[in-house]
Order: structure tokens, then C-alpha cells, then sequence
């Protein structure tokens, strides 16, 4: 099944009658309650949106944000009833697209959706890119390297881009952080880490790197 919008919120009848609303507005809508019900609800369906409650009594939607985050970009809408601007924060820092306060109007959150699927169907598609053997798809974000396919997660994909884009160039530190993790909290660990995952799958000896290579004290370097 493909839906406009996925709720995922424990109010089982706010949840409930959100979705009743959108679909009198031709807006395809399901909900689910847990974080378990939202993961296998993604697996089995496309969705265009989510829009993700904090408390969710089994768990967190702050973690299940940044899960979703790792290997997708699907605009995600926070809806809760937690109102202090360190949640709020949060909620943006780690890739939230909009942070809606409960009690919400309706017709308001409405028309906040409706402007996120629209400005999906007019962005510009994406392009493929190749150079020598690499060859890079945004739109199913997928790397190929001499046709072999290199399955990348959310964030390494964009790592990757940012390199790939500025291939044979020293690329900063600074210039991957603004890039790829934008406002986030980050460390020189956290890049590290990424760029290790990425030699693992790309390299034939993660530890001689011959395609992404360490300027020290600098960035690196993807050289094709």
C-alpha cells in the first residue's frame, strides 16, 4: 500500500480521527501506535510523510528518528504535547522537518502536510552522476563502483556525495560536518566512524585505503 501520511502516536483516537480528517481531503492516511507497528508498517507499505509523537509509551520517537534518519529521508513532522523549546530543538536537530504542539487545529496541520507532498511532487528530480567507474544515483541513492552496487546508509550516502562531488580535492572537515550533519550535535569520532563504515564497504583493504584517503589534521580526499 503507498500512503500520503503515516501517524505514528499512542492518542489512538486523535490518531484515529487525524486520519479520518485527511482522507476527506484526498490525503491517504494510516496510524499505528508503537515503534515496532511504525518499522514493520514501513517495510510492508510506501509513505511519503511521517508524522512522529515523542512519547510513545513503549519507546522513543526521538530514537526512532534518528533510526529513520540513517536510511532515509522521508519528511518527518514531530506532533506532541511537550511544549519546552529544548524539545523542540531536539526534535529539529536530529532531523525533524516541523515540530507541531499538541492540542493541534486540524485544518492547520492539514495544511502543513499538504504543503510538505507538494513541494515533494515539484522538486526537481535528482541526478546521476558518473565519473571513471563510480557511478552515483540520488534519486535511489545508490553507489555503483565498476558496476558493482555499494548499499550506503542515509548519512554515508551523503558523506560519500560530498566527496564524490569534490572528487580529487581535499574536502575539510568543517566543509563535511556543514554538509552532512548541518546544525547537529557532532565529533571528529562521529566522522571518523562514518568514513570507516564507508572504506569497509568500498575498499578492498579498509585499513590502506586507496579510494578515500586521510589528509591529516585537514579532511580527506576521494581520489578517482
Amino acid at each position: 500500500m503507498h500512503y500520503n501520511c503515516l501517524i505514528v502516536d499512542d492518542e489512538i483516537e486523535l490518531a484515529k480521527m487525524t486520519c479520518e480528517y485527511f482522507e476527506m481531503f484526498d490525503v491517504t492516511c494510516t496510524y499505528v501506535a508503537t515503534v515496532r507497528e511504525c518499522e514493520e508498517c514501513l517495510l510492508k507499505n510506501t509513505v511519503d510523510m511521517l508524522l512522529l509523537d515523542i512519547n510513545l509509551g513503549n519507546g522513543n520517537g526521538f530514537n526512532l528518528c534518528k533510526k529513520i534518519r540513517e536510511q532515509s529521508d522521508i519528511p518527518i513532522l514531530f506532533i506532541s504535547a511537550r511544549q519546552s523549546d529544548d524539545d523542540v530543538l531536539i526534535a529539529l536537530n536530529i532531523g525533524g522537518d516541523d515540530y507541531i504542539k499538541k492540542p493541534y487545529t486540524l485544518s492547520v496541520l492539514l495544511a502543513k502536510v499538504k504543503i510538505i507532498l507538494k513541494r515533494m511532487v515539484n522538486s526537481e528530480p535528482r541526478k546521476i552522476q558518473e565519473y571513471n567507474r563510480i557511478r552515483v544515483d540520488e534519486n535511489v541513492m545508490k553507489v555503483y563502483i565498476e558496476g558493482k552496487e555499494i548499499t550506503l546508509k542515509s548519512r554515508e550516502f551523503r558523506l560519500f556525495l560530498c566527496l564524490f562531488e569534490n572528487r580529487n580535492k581535499i574536502v575539510t572537515k568543517e566543509q563535511l560536518f556543514n554538509q552532512v550533519w548541518g546544525n547537529e550535535f557532532f565529533s571528529d569520532g562521529t566522522l571518523n566512524v562514518h568514513i570507516r563504515r564507508i572504506r569497509e564497504k568500498m575498499e578492498e583493504d579498509p585499513n590502506n585505503p586507496k579510494l578515500i584517503k586521510t589528509i591529516w589534521g585537514t579532511g580527506y580526499i576521494l581520489e578517482v
